[in-house]
């Protein structure tokens, strides 16, 4: 079970603040997708989360609907597989339909594997990018013509990764992730005349679900490159999107917010294994 959110993110944003609004978090049903999603619900939003396992998705939901101010109504859960164009397609859809439309995206979902770079294969690679960058595209893509263009508004915040000095031992994904923040500068600027905001967040070393999966050790030199010297969590990441899908961002697009304790500045690298 996540940990509750911290006092401080309860006492910033104001109940109430997306009552009417509905949400689509990418990626939902864990981390800092999952943590999201929940600080939207407890705001007012009706929330909509997609992901490839039913279990996660299942246990997701009722967590949600425990602090949705609709209860379950208020949550809605489909498997996809966002490299698929079609189940994209009818999962946007769904949405809609059930909703009505889709007032804020969250691009949250993703996934990648620590290597040096010599040893990622040609379909290794290709398959982080397919994941990372053009699956963003394909939910971006189809949330953006299904309802924001039509309705003239919407938010987009995309989740990518502290890559502004390289990221090595993750050149798959830091090339997909680089991609994802030059994709959210043009949409700010074409989207601009439907009244939609596209913005990101590069998170750091943060303690979720994601980076549970990685080696102690390549958590820990990342932390000690960070000059705040720990990890952020999830709660921080989601606190940070709550802000730019908020009436207080609405002068904020094509921007990068990083939530890295200033690693993106630090004069130390990653150590590479062999």
């Amino acid at each position: 079970m996540r940990e509750p959110p911290s006092p401080e993110s309860q006492r910033i944003f104001q109940p109430g603040l997306f009552d009417g609004q509905v949400a689509l978090i990418t990626g939902g049903g864990s981390g800092i997708g999952l943590t999201t999603a929940a600080e939207l619900a407890r705001l007012g939003a009706r929330v909509a989360i997609c992901g490839r396992t039913p279990e996660k998705l299942e246990a997701a939901s009722a967590e949600l609907a425990a602090v949705a101010a609709g209860g379950a109504a208020a949550v809605h859960t489909a498997v996809c597989d966002i490299r698929e164009v079609d189940q994209v397609k009818r999962m946007v859809a769904g949405v809609v339909e059930c909703f009505g439309a889709i007032d804020v995206l969250v691009n949250n979902a993703g996934g990648q594997f620590p290597s040096p770079a010599q040893h990622i294969s040609a379909n290794g690679f290709a398959a982080v990018v397919k994941n990372n960058l053009l699956g963003t595209w394909n939910v971006t893509c189809e949330v953006a013509n299904q309802t924001m263009i039509p309705r003239r508004r919407g938010r987009v915040i995309m989740v990518i990764a502290n890559i502004y000095r390289g990221f090595p031992g993750m050149a798959h994904t830091g090339a997909a992730r680089a991609g994802v923040e030059n994709l959210t500068m043009s949409l700010a600027v074409e989207w601009s005349q439907f009244g939609i905001l596209v913005n990101a967040v590069a998170p750091g070393i943060i303690i979720s679900s994601g980076t549970m999966r990685y080696p102690p050790e390549i958590v820990a030199r990342g932390v000690r490159a960070t000059p705040l010297r720990r990890a952020g969590t999830v709660d921080e990441v989601a606190a940070s999107i709550t802000f730019l899908a908020s009436p207080a961002a609405q002068f904020i697009t094509g921007a990068t917010l990083r939530i890295d304790g200033a690693q993106s500045l630090w004069g130390d690298t990653w150590e590479l294994p062999a």
